[in-house]
């Protein structure tokens, strides 16, 4: 049929197809209170992956997976040897996650490739859709794993070696997952790439804030991820001094305070948070002896974020007391800009689509700022209901889910045949 416009394509995505994809996949990892706890590479994500693949296989998509878990489905361009144009976002949750975060992305490029097959377009370069393996870095640190060695090929054996809180690691639970799987294929790792175009949920509250449906993501603020343990000594509750102790639990709550007063922004643009915080023996008549915690930093600007990261070790040996401390930073992306290509298309097919649409700062990480390193990259977010994510009440509206799906369609059909 040959080269076509772009706008069959998103008249072509189905409304209702998309949100029923949803839903199904919010039954795998479903919890009690409507969210999805589908951590990376458990038995679940691999049920998800089977579910993803088998829709792709019904339009004829090639299912290829690499050496970290990145799942592709693939349809053909006419240029057999053009590096393809990607989509996708990631199918992995926290453990009180919603049914939106990073699934919109995957089942938007799926909705996308849907609406280009039955529209007949003919695209010059092959499309895929990329699953990336463990973007939210709840089970094994760092997030976004999967983009960041397809980004960084030789970070590949360190990433295989990160364990979790029970020792597996991940090259472990990565072969759990392929036995599930064992008809994909395998890909190579980090092949070129001419664009990728990540569609997602906004994760706060400025779109729907301002009625706008569509928000051109102009960049991704930075972020520093560290792993703080505390050591002390298991001592009985009732018979050892308060002054001999060594209270790994007091020395953290000091550390924790001491990070606070660093970090305390009246702009209230600084980001940060201790996620996760384990005590041993977790005890009620014990000292504890051992403390785990973690520290999200993130911040816009590149020069705040090396200021106030590299004091959080000195602020933490400061307050260690009796206490021993290591602080291992285990993540830092700095601040980046979408330019060009991708969001100068988002934009214009945005407008021609007639969706109103704003320039908007992704406050989150996400795939696309490991993948900005190796070829042009660019987001597209919409709304959801009050901003919530992370959490089992997120939400997001059917029309603009397929809203940013059309949007996506057009813009991987005309960077695909330009």
């Amino acid at each position: 049929m040959g080269r076509q416009t772009a706008g069959s394509a998103a008249a072509a995505v189905d409304e209702r197809r998309l949100w029923e994809h949803h839903l199904e996949l919010a039954r795998i990892g479903a919890t009690p209170r409507g969210g999805v706890n589908r951590q990376a590479l458990t038995p679940e994500d691999a049920q998800a992956r089977r579910v993803f693949i088998g829709w792709g296989e019904k339009l004829g998509l090639q299912p290829g997976m690499d050496e970290i878990g990145n799942l592709f489905l693939r349809l053909p361009g006419t240029d057999t040897q053009a590096p393809p144009v990607l989509t996708g976002s990631h199918l992995d949750t926290q453990p009180s996650g919603g049914r939106f975060d990073g699934i919109y992305g995957v089942l938007a490029g799926l909705e996308a490739l849907e609406a280009i097959a039955e529209s007949g377009i003919k695209t010059r370069r092959p499309l895929e859709v990329a699953v990336w393996t463990n973007e939210e870095g709840c089970r094994f640190a760092p997030g976004c794993m999967g983009s960041r060695v397809f980004a960084a090929p030789a970070q590949l054996a360190r990433m295989l070696a990160v364990t979790d809180l029970d020792g597996v690691t991940v090259a472990e639970a990565l072969a759990l997952v392929r036995r599930a799987l064992p008809d994909v294929p395998a890909r190579p790792l980090g092949f070129p790439a001419a664009a990728y175009v990540e569609a997602h949920i906004e994760q706060g509250p400025e779109l729907e804030a301002t009625s706008t449906t569509i928000g051109v993501v102009t960049g991704i603020q930075g972020r520093r991820r560290f792993r703080i343990e505390v050591h002390g000594e298991n001592a009985h509750a009732g018979t050892m001094p308060r002054r001999r102790r060594r209270d790994a639990l007091s020395a953290a709550v000091a550390m924790v305070g001491g990070l606070e007063r660093l970090m305390d922004d009246p702009a209230d643009v600084v980001r940060f948070t201790v996620g996760r915080f384990v005590v041993s023996p977790n005890a009620p008549s014990v000292v504890p002896g051992h403390v785990l915690f973690t520290i999200d930093f993130r911040h816009p600007d590149a020069t705040a974020l090396t200021r106030l990261g590299d004091q959080v070790e000195a602020v933490c040996r400061a307050h260690a007391g009796p206490c021993s401390v290591v602080v291992t930073e285990v993540a830092l992306t700095t601040p980046i800009a979408f330019q060009g290509l991708v969001p100068d298309t988002i934009r214009a097919v945005t407008e021609r689509l007639g969706f109103p649409y704003m320039p908007i700062l992704s406050g989150a990480g996400h795939d696309a700022e490991n993948v900005f390193a190796v070829c042009p990259t660019g987001m597209i977010f919409v709304p959801c209901r009050g901003g919530v994510s992370h959490n089992e009440r997120e939400y997001a509206e059917p029309a603009d889910l397929a809203a940013g799906a059309r949007v996506l369609a057009e813009v991987v059909v005309q960077i695909t045949n330009g």
